[in-house]
């Protein structure tokens, strides 16, 4: 069939088309119907599919790690537990605020107990954080190394938590050390001193 015969085709007379203009037209049809079927209906089916395939191995995994830890659960609270309790351990070396005058004359006297001479201990500023306060106490020892070693020592075993800080140690005529360091001791907060230093609410507009 060529050009001129096509020309000549009528849709209103397809009946009467020859063989082949018959089966062209209905190979057409046919691209037409599988390309609209694809764009408007299979299309959108695939990818639904690959988003319920994606969704379902989301779902999965989600399901192993609830099932791990829903089998873990109590050894989950004896670790919480655990930690607690170390916790509370720790809190229990941190004096409260009557109790931090104290803990200074405790350091004073490790110092003197060793027969140490203090040409400075001056506390500092108190810094407080989130649970914990900070007291950075500066101290000026004069000593031999081995009393100075062993009021380190001694500071280190205070049923207080007590660290030295920024250590300098310098000779003396006489033979001894002169040590300059930043004593640090902490206290725990109480109720209301947490609830000050949290940011207050600002109220609703008027």
């Amino acid at each position: 069939m060529n050009l001129e015969e096509l020309n000549r085709l009528d849709f209103k007379t397809v009946a009467d088309w020859p063989l082949g203009a018959k089966l062209g037209l209905l190979g057409v049809l046919l691209t037409v119907v599988v390309a609209a079927g694809w764009w408007f209906l299979w299309s959108p089916a695939l990818e639904s599919l690959d988003e319920s395939k994606a969704r379902e191995a989301e779902l999965k995994s989600t399901y192993v790690t609830k099932k791990g830890q829903a089998i873990n659960l109590d050894a989950y609270k004896k670790q919480l537990a655990d930690i607690q309790q170390s916790f509370g351990a720790l809190l229990k070396q941190l004096p409260n605020r009557q109790e931090m005058d104290a803990l200074i004359t405790d350091v004073n006297q490790a110092g003197l107990g060793r027969g140490l001479q203090f040409e400075l201990f001056r506390p500092g500023a108190e810094s407080k954080k989130e649970f914990y306060a900070e007291l950075p106490i500066q101290i000026k020892v004069t000593g031999s190394y081995h009393d100075i070693a062993a009021f380190t020592s001694d500071v280190a075993k205070l049923s207080r938590i007590v660290t030295i800080h920024n250590i300098s140690l310098l000779p003396t005529r006489g033979g001894d050390l002169v040590m300059e360091a930043v004593a640090k001791t902490y206290r725990y907060l109480d109720e209301e001193e947490i609830a000050a230093s949290k940011p207050k609410k600002q109220g609703g507009k008027k």
